[in-house]
Order: structure tokens, then sequence, then C-alpha cells
């Protein structure tokens, strides 16, 4: 049983922000993964919640008029993996929220609700961090876009205000356009189970697909938020495409990074992740934009 004191249902974005107005202790929910087991497990109970479920405008991934990719927030991440934009422009989006528990919590999980947890450790976080996404939030005011790195404010906290919700994630054309890239995820087991570190690299080539004209590169769990690794990513800028720039960079990372000690591993070990998996997926990306290694 779940112990729930009132649910709305919100029939539109405005709806939504209305209510949660009308209801300061309310809470969002919309696929349920995360706050029905905060239910059962005591940490909600009583809870007032305002449900976004019904607002089909909030689901599908779509182009903007500019080139910009817009994913709505309510997109579960099965349709994400499989959705023919996100396949032909940033498949690797796709491939890590398919490493995000079992088919059931995919099908029924939503990528907003993944990022407004506010927690490192989010499979979709690094990727979209590495993609520049900008967060599009919905409140009294109106519309507010926020690049994802002003979203996440401190460890399980994010900008969203309580009366916003988040309405888009909107990837920046030049932040796809002739891009390519790689996510790996390290966990203890392959399926359901929670990223011990995650790493994704986008990599931008030079007009002679020599040099590295730009490199992104993104953690999760490497930080008490997820987190780019700007000295890896200078390392890299305007440098050969070749493993000893994959090396220093790899290295540079270190810098960038600030791991904890917890029971899934220690502060040493993931700090030997961060420069292990930055190899990885520089390297996967630079081959998968046509670079022989």
């Amino acid at each position: 049983m779940y112990d729930i004191e009132e649910l709305y249902e919100a029939e539109s974005p405005e709806h939504a922000v209305s209510l949660l107005r009308e209801h300061p202790e309310a809470r969002v929910i919309a696929g349920g993964s995360d706050v029905l087991i905060g239910i059962r497990e005591g940490k909600l109970a009583g809870c007032t919640l305002v449900s976004i479920q019904k607002i089909d405008a909030l689901r599908g991934v779509s182009m903007d008029n500019d080139g910009a990719l817009r994913i709505g927030a309510l997109t579960s991440f099965s349709h994400v993996s499989a959705d023919p934009i996100i396949r032909k422009y940033i498949p690797v989006l796709g491939e890590a929220v398919d490493t995000i528990g079992g088919p059931q919590l995919r099908n029924v999980g939503t990528i907003g609700g993944n990022v407004c947890n506010g927690v490192t450790s989010a499979d979709s976080a690094s990727t979209l961090m590495a993609w520049e996404a900008v967060m599009e939030y919905r409140g009294p005011g109106g519309l507010r876009r926020l690049p994802i790195k002003e979203h996440y404010t401190g460890a399980g906290k994010t900008s969203l205000a309580h009366d916003e919700i988040l309405q888009a994630l909107i990837i920046p054309r030049e932040s796809y356009e002739n891009c390519f890239g790689n996510y790996i995820k390290y966990a203890m087991r392959e399926a359901l189970d929670i990223a011990t570190l995650g790493c994704s690299a986008n990599v931008l080539l030079s007009p002679d697909r020599k040099k590295i004209a730009r490199l992104r590169i993104a953690y999760g769990v490497a930080g008490p938020v997820p987190l780019r690794a700007s000295s890896a990513e200078a390392a890299a800028a305007g440098k050969a495409a070749d493993e000893e720039t994959i090396t220093a960079a790899a290295k540079a990372a270190l810098n960038d990074v600030n791991p904890r000690t917890s029971w899934r591993a220690s502060r040493e070990f993931r700090l030997q992740l961060v420069e292990e998996l930055a190899k990885r997926t520089i390297r996967e990306a630079l081959k998968r934009a046509g670079v022989m290694l």
C-alpha cells in the first residue's frame, strides 16, 4: 500500500504549475520510479502528489526550427533509445539510458525524472552534460531556460523551484552536429545496478579530421553532482587525434573530479576509473568519428 494524502492530476503544464502553487507541500510525480519507492520506504509517507503523467505535450522527441533537438521531459527511457531522431543525431544518449535498470523501469522511468532527482549517478546526466543540454522550465512567469551545468546545485538538489516543472531538455545544434560520442557505465553488475562511475565523451574533429577541434567529457559519481572535466577538455583541444592526446586528457581529468568513498567503491578506485574510462570513451568516440587508432 502507498500512503498518499492527496493526488492531483495536471491536464497541462500550466495546470501543473497552478496546482503546485496551490499546494506548496506537494511533490511532482511522473513515471513514479523514484517517488513511489520513497513512499513505500516511508520517507515520503503521507505526501501530496501532483501527477504530470497525462500531459502528452511533454512526451516525444522533435527538432526545432533552429535545428535544436527537443526531448520532452516525460519521454520514457525506452522511447528515448528507440527514437529515430536520437538514433540519427545523438545515439550515445540512447546507449546511456539503455543502461538504466531493467526493461520494466525503462518503460516507465522518464528522462526528466532522471535529472530532476538531482543524483550524481543518473545515467543520462553525464551524456546530457557532454552535449550541453539546456533545461526548459515552466513556472508562474512562463518559460525559463538554464544550462544543465547550472541545473545541479548540490547533492540531490537542483535549480528547479517548487512551483516549476521541467518541460523539456534541449540539445543545441552546435552541440551535436558532426559530433561523435561514447558512454561507459562501470557497475558491479551489468544490469539493475547503480553506476560506480559513469563517463561520457563528445568529440568534434577538425576539418582535416586529424585533430580534436573540441572535446567534452563529463562524469557521474565523480563528485556530488554530474560534472564536466574542463582540464581534460583543454588538454585535448587542438591536439592530434592520437593515443598521446587521449592519455594526456585522461590524466588531466583527475584535476576536475572529487569522488568519495562509499560502500560501492573507494575514492582511490573511483580515481582509477576516472582516468581509465576517459581513455576508453575518448578512444571509442574517435573511432566512431572515423579515426584509425
